[in-house]
């Protein structure tokens, strides 16, 4: 593998990147070697892309960090946290949605095709940590979990920047009454995540917004949303609702990563 290619470019939050010793990226499709659909820095092993070349586009955005390597889970859509010690295989990645670490060298990776990737750090702590937030993750509490068991490695919630990656806008997310009505049935303030009214009862949500604020509520200071729409933006990001609207038959993944150095 000859990592002196050219390396793939990433979108970096200035707070974050102006953090000593700290490493950040969120990754798009662009400058990998996948081919067709997955054109071209695929790094999904869930995708049935060549697993070669998906080891390549991740090792390429590792070193593009500066980091050793990067670690990964097996993603569910749970409120689950893996405290990371050490790097791990990607066949034995542990089911999780979230990870945190203080151990230097390790890059925290998060794959999304429309999900919100959310990457933290308390640089005075040392702690850094990533997250994987769809409606469900975030509705059940990873943003919460993640901060808690940051928390746990002894950064405070006050010092810890979040910065929402990438992900489906509202003006491309459109649901159904029933997803409505079990985020009203939480909490009635939740219907300012909901715009534009259809007569079928439809609604376009904001994503973005309700893991920002579920990241504000769980202590967290600076909040960072880029608002990026992934499924808008065909150029430049892998997007699981293009894809199923479009009837192709499968969907590469794009990477955010984090990590100490």
């Amino acid at each position: 593998m000859n990592l002196t290619d050219t390396l793939p470019s990433a979108l970096e939050i200035a707070s974050l990147r102006d953090m000593p010793g700290l490493r950040h990226g969120f990754f798009g499709r662009a400058g990998g070697r996948s081919q067709g659909i997955y054109t071209s820095n695929n790094c999904g092993f869930g995708s049935s892309d060549a697993r070669e070349t998906v080891a390549a586009n991740r090792a390429a955005c590792a070193a593009r960090l500066g980091l050793p390597g990067l670690v990964t889970v097996n993603q569910r859509h749970t409120p689950k946290v893996e405290v990371v010690t050490a790097p791990w295989p990607a066949e034995t990645a542990p089911i999780a949605d979230a990870m945190v670490t203080n151990v230097p060298g390790i890059g925290l990776g998060i794959l999304t095709a429309d999900c919100a990737p959310v990457l933290f750090a308390d640089a005075k702590a040392g702690v850094v940590g990533a997250a994987h937030a769809g409606w469900r993750g975030a509705f059940e509490g990873v943003i919460e979990a993640t901060v808690t068991a940051m928390v746990g490695l002894g950064a405070a919630r006050g010092n810890i920047v979040a910065a929402v990656g990438p992900c489906i806008g509202q003006a491309s997310y459109e649901v159904g009454p029933e997803f409505v009505a079990r985020f009203l049935e939480r909490d009635a303030a939740f219907g300012r995540y909901f715009a534009n009214p259809k007569d079928n009862g439809h609604r376009d949500f904001d994503l973005a917004g309700f893991v920002a604020d579920a990241a504000t509520a769980a202590g967290v200071d600076a909040v960072i949303v880029t608002g990026r729409d992934t499924c808008a933006d065909e150029a430049t990001y892998f997007s699981y609702r293009r894809t199923t609207l479009k009837k192709e038959p499968d969907y590469g993944r794009q990477i955010s990563v984090i990590g100490r150095v």
